[in-house]
């Protein structure tokens, strides 16, 4: 998990309304994360109406894939910043426990603060005021 998500279980104030993961993209996980996909019933945020659903080219590939599910909206990022995959990620993630027994692999602050910085827009660099005064915070502790 990365994002606006991530920065608000690390304590960031700051409100999401998406939610952003970087997943691993071998063929297993893939099909995992299809059949994920199908359960939430996610389809392409570009055109709902039209019912367009990932495939596994889509998710093997390093593109971005703005969906929308029963939940609300979810982007499966095939990298971050500057190309980083999960792999690349993976060493600086944390697990984290969001209820009832369920636990997840969230980048770590310090780490996230890095790859907004990479490629900030002006919605990452209003963000980046908090997430750094946050990770100031978090090491005085």
């Amino acid at each position: 998990m990365v994002g606006g998500v991530a920065a608000t279980l690390a304590g960031s104030p700051g409100v999401t309304l998406d939610l952003d993961v970087v997943p691993s993209r071998t063929a297993g996980n893939v099909q995992r994360l299809l059949a994920a996909l199908a359960e939430l019933d996610a389809v392409y945020r570009a055109q709902p109406e039209r019912r367009l659903r990932p495939d596994p080219s889509h998710l093997e590939g390093a593109g971005h894939q703005l969906l929308i599910t029963r939940f609300g909206p979810l982007d499966v990022l095939g990298s971050i910043g500057h190309g980083h995959t999960y792999e690349d990620l993976l060493p600086e993630t944390e697990w984290m426990e969001i209820g009832d027994g369920v636990a997840v692999r969230v980048l770590k602050l310090k780490r996230l603060i890095e790859v907004k910085e990479e490629t900030a827009g002006e919605k990452d660099r209003a963000a980046l005021l908090l997430l750094r005064r946050l990770w100031e915070e978090s090491q005085r502790e």
